[in-house]
């Protein structure tokens, strides 16, 4: 588990809700949060997956950690990894 930098960040990433599974179809979900990018959005409540990069906790004011996107693509390129054809090490799929 991560932890995140306050409660209320904490609490607002793992939202549970009893009528969603997908956090981008509950209108209480918030905040996403990617492990594998170190990234957190504000979701995008339009029918997508879409959210918005934050920096900063919205309740705390910290700085978050800083994205790994980027270092995450050069990284499988540099391994000759296409990720949109090639099986990605370490990577779960959908199911």
């Amino acid at each position: 588990m991560t932890d995140h930098c306050c409660e209320a960040m904490t609490h607002r990433v793992n939202v549970c809700c009893d009528q969603h599974d997908d956090p981008f179809a509950c209108p209480d979900a918030l905040v996403d949060f990617s492990a594998k990018f170190q990234e957190y959005g504000l979701i995008i409540h339009d029918g997508g997956t879409s959210s918005i990069t934050i920096d900063f906790c919205p309740w705390c004011g910290r700085r978050l950690p800083e994205s790994q996107r980027d270092r995450w693509f050069d990284e499988l390129e540099r391994r000759g990894i296409d990720p949109w054809e090639d099986e990605v090490p370490g990577q779960r799929t959908r199911g």
